[in-house]
């Protein structure tokens, strides 16, 4: 008989924790040891891994108080990190094995190879890249973490740090567009699940790759597969390319 993986569920209640309670209970290989919500204070002793999807700084604290206790193992799906959040987070993986990622998808995964292989190709001083995200209307935080995401892939590509070639909102009248700046636009809507463009342009030519998600689903069964492969690892900071394997390739 095959060894129950034990996960605890931090943000029940939201959206993708319920996407992920649904997904935990139609698998008969994990037992869901723990659901709560980020203003509860749980015994997290009898999980393995706790799925985390609540926010930034509940996720830290979440992070810093399984590395001082030596486990459970974490994913976290939060979005919006401060700086001062994402070091917590880093400081806690030298404890604990962490998987954090801003998206669980795998098409998203793909794609965010697919545009560091274009960015290297393409040229930037023929070729502007911008990324284009739209989400339901009660998402907070903008651009989204797949977009930023892709726009880190699109400036490795390029072998640029993306804090360098990041283009901020554009509103009213302002300078042209420099060289090599990577843009941003985000949209906020009705329920739309996740959309994501990468734009290619050229002065006679567009390339576009892009991401449509259709239900939440698809994050929660990578966050479950994330929580199966990182139980047991060594402390690290992990992305959902180490998951895939992507990062071997």
């Amino acid at each position: 008989m095959p060894v129950l993986v034990h996960i605890g569920l931090a943000g029940a209640r939201g959206r993708m924790g319920r996407a992920v309670s649904e997904i935990l209970d139609q698998r008969k290989d994990v037992v869901t040891a723990a659901r709560f919500d980020r203003t509860d204070h749980p015994d997290l002793s009898a999980c393995d891994v706790v799925i985390d999807f609540t926010e930034p700084a509940a996720s830290a604290d979440l992070a810093r108080m399984c590395a001082d206790a030596g486990g459970p193992s974490l994913v976290i799906g939060a979005t919006g990190f401060t700086p001062e959040q994402d070091a917590e987070i880093e400081r806690s993986a030298q404890q604990i094995a962490i998987v954090k990622s801003g998206n669980f998808s795998l098409g998203v995964n793909m794609l965010i190879g697919l545009v560091a292989q274009a960015a290297r190709r393409l040229p930037a001083a023929d070729w502007d890249i911008e990324v284009v995200e739209a989400h339901h209307r009660m998402k907070k935080d903008a651009p989204s973490g797949t977009a930023l995401m892709l726009g880190e892939a699109a400036a490795d590509g390029r072998g640029q740090d993306l804090e360098g070639v990041r283009g901020h909102l554009r509103d009213g009248i302002g300078d042209e567009r420099l060289a090599g700046q990577i843009g941003f636009a985000a949209i906020r809507a009705g329920g739309i699940v996740g959309e994501h463009q990468v734009i290619f342009a050229a002065q006679d030519e567009i390339l576009t790759l892009s991401h449509s998600a259709r239900d939440r689903a698809l994050f929660a069964r990578g966050a479950v597969m994330a929580a199966l492969w990182v139980k047991g690892r060594a402390p690290g900071l992990y992305g959902m390319q180490d998951v895939l394997g992507f990062q071997q390739a």
